[in-house]
């Protein structure tokens, strides 16, 4: 290839005024109306969070004022850098078992969250260790050798010190595994940005091949801030100490020169952004010379190759960036974190009462991921990321509508677990009592029938409980679907049932001791009052018990003495206030029993035959 059509290939076609910043496991882009971090979860899944930027007015108009928008920027940076860092920490960060007593001793005496603490004691430890490390060691070396004070060589030795120092903490700090993975990271933020510069698709493959040195990166401010640093200090510490002062006392100097450092940060940082600024305006060989040490930096220490999996994490982040600062309809997102349990199931509950949703849905969601009893819900813990995600992803579906035990995909019922899904009703936690009374009216070598299994709940249940006993149970109903289920939760269960697609007892052979029955009984004209939940995803066929609800009740006073052996019995499950209308149909009042739910309600008819 000729050097024109290589210069050429080089050549930024889009340029970009997206920058970005590595945290762990993860990339932020930042662009004008928005930010937005990318971050590889511990299951291996990339969550992203986005948020859009809001400024107060005053500091819009601060950030246009030469030299005091270099200090508001650079505040405005640290602050959200390292809000970033922590907020990607909680995304990644899982508890071991030491953690986690401590999470849930801060949890419950002071209603915390771990990393809220370890935040705020993060921030206080990085002040204290710059200050440390970059203002006074230099300065405590440069006091501790002779023969050089009140001369020029004490800041030329202060600005080798501070030079050499910086270099050395980019260096140690490669030592530590997270920084290495931080550096790879870094380098999939340039590679991003350097691809889309270029005109490439931001395809992992394109964004691999890109470079990972980027003139716009962090790295080369800092470089210049430390020679900023460095001139500035040097030219006000010897004006002020040394010729206005005259300063002999050592420690009265070395405090004085501190505290000017100190002063002089804002001032650092101003004209730092305005060479940045005039630097960025230009392209020569001059200015490259300026920021080669950077680029050198860059290279040496601040990047490092990525793998293709950190580059898929740093597209997402840039593609969120350019689809919201395109669309402002576009939707703020948030990372599924850890919380305290307390009140993430409060905010949960206020989400669910704003869609007119059970609240105890809210419980039930955390009780089954934390795999506690609801009662002990009202104990205080934190809740791992972990498990943050998976109740969020049950919350998100149960906000759609669809029913918690359809997303959840299995419910207990007297002993067993049966699965449940749009192809028959939720069991019900009344219908438990109707498969109770079933089995304690069984004897030994029994024939059982469950007419309208559905799920086949009450089936596979009874037959559960009653395997001692040799008994034989069968099962029907109306729909294919429903007997694949309920054939599914035999097999779950080990238990051996008997199914046939029946309408009623159209299909049905032979007679039986028990016949149980829960069959459809609302009325038609209530159906479309029920809660969103049950019409529009439980099966209507298996709710709609005609005019009167009591349809299906008729039917099986038609056909059920074919089909019960004498002295067999009849029991079913209906609404409230049919009991009455039940006993007229059958005309069995003297060979009846009425019983009730747990509320109180009748809701039981035993009838033999």
């Amino acid at each position: 290839m000729s050097e024109k059509k290589e210069k050429k290939k080089k050549t930024k076609k889009c340029g970009t005024y997206i920058g970005g910043q590595a945290v762990l496991e993860g990339v932020m882009m930042m662009g004008k109306t928005c930010m937005a971090t990318a971050v590889r979860d511990p299951s291996g899944e990339v969550q992203v969070e986005a948020k859009r930027l809001t400024r107060k007015e005053s500091t819009k108009k601060a950030t246009k004022i030469p030299f005091i928008r270099g200090i508001v920027n650079l505040v405005l940076s640290l602050v959200s850098g390292a809000k970033t860092l922590m907020r990607s920490a909680a995304v990644y960060g899982e508890d071991d078992e030491e953690g986690g007593k401590i999470q849930k001793w801060l949890a419950e005496k002071f209603k915390v969250n771990t990393m809220d603490v370890i935040s705020a004691v993060a921030v206080v430890i990085g002040v204290i260790l710059a200050v440390g490390i970059f203002i006074i060691l230099p300065r405590v070396l440069v006091s501790i050798i002779p023969g050089i004070q009140n001369t020029v060589w004490k800041y030329v030795l202060l600005g080798v010190f501070k030079l050499v120092i910086f270099l050395a903490y980019l260096g140690l700090i490669l030592l530590l595994k997270d920084i290495r993975r931080l550096y790879m990271y870094h380098g999939a933020e340039h590679k991003t940005i350097n691809a889309y510069e270029h005109g490439l698709e931001l395809t992992p493959e394109n964004v691999m091949a890109s470079s990972r040195l980027h003139d716009r990166c962090g790295t080369s401010f800092l470089f210049i801030v430390l020679i900023i640093n460095i001139v500035i200090i040097s030219v006000v510490g010897w004006g002020i100490t040394d010729v206005a002062l005259g300063i002999e006392n050592r420690i009265a100097e070395f405090f004085m020169n501190l505290a000017i450092e100190v002063v002089l940060l804002p001032l650092i940082a101003g004209v730092s952004y305005e060479v940045l600024k005039l630097l960025a305006k230009f392209d020569n060989k001059f200015v490259a010379v300026l920021k080669a040490p950077g680029m050198l930096l860059q290279k040496g220490l601040t990047t490092r190759e990525p793998t293709a999996d950190m580059v898929e994490v740093a597209i997402a982040a840039f593609n969120k960036v350019l689809e919201m600062d395109a669309d402002q309809t576009v939707p703020e997102s948030v990372f599924v974190t850890g919380g305290i349990l307390s009140k993430m199931l409060e905010e949960t509950k206020k989400a669910f009462k704003e869609r007119d949703i059970d609240e105890s849905d809210a419980e039930w969601i955390f009780s089954i991921v934390l795999d506690i009893p609801r009662s002990e819900l009202k104990f205080e813990r934190t809740v791992k990321p972990s498990e943050s995600k998976e109740i969020a992803e049950i919350i998100e579906k149960r906000l759609t509508g669809r029913p918690l035990w359809y997303v959840i995909g299995d419910t207990d019922f007297y002993g067993c677990k049966i699965k449940v899904d749009e192809r028959a009703l939720i069991p019900r936690p009344e219908t438990e009592l109707l498969a109770d009374c079933v089995v304690k009216s069984a004897e030994e070598g029994d024939r059982i029938l469950d007419m309208c299994t559905g799920s086949g709940c009450v089936a596979v249940s009874v037959a559960k409980a009653l395997k001692g006993k040799n008994v034989i149970v069968s099962a029907a109903d109306v729909s294919d679907a429903a007997i694949m289920l309920a054939e599914e939760n035999a097999k779950l269960n080990d238990v051996t049932v008997h199914f046939t697609v029946s309408d009623l007892f159209k299909n049905v052979r032979g007679r039986f001791n028990i016949i149980v029955c829960n069959p459809p009984y609302i009325k038609s004209s209530e159906i479309p009052t029920l809660q969103k939940e049950v019409r529009e995803y439980e099966p209507k066929v298996a709710l709609d018990g005609g005019e009167d609800g009591l349809d299906f009740y008729r039917r099986l006073a038609t056909d059920i003495r074919q089909y019960l052996v004498k002295g067999g019995m009849l029991i079913v499950e209906c609404g409230e206030g049919q009991t009455n209308d039940i006993l007229q149909i059958f005309q069995k009042r003297d060979y009846a029993i009425v019983l009730k739910d747990l509320a109180g309600v009748e809701r039981f008819v035993k009838i033999v035959f």
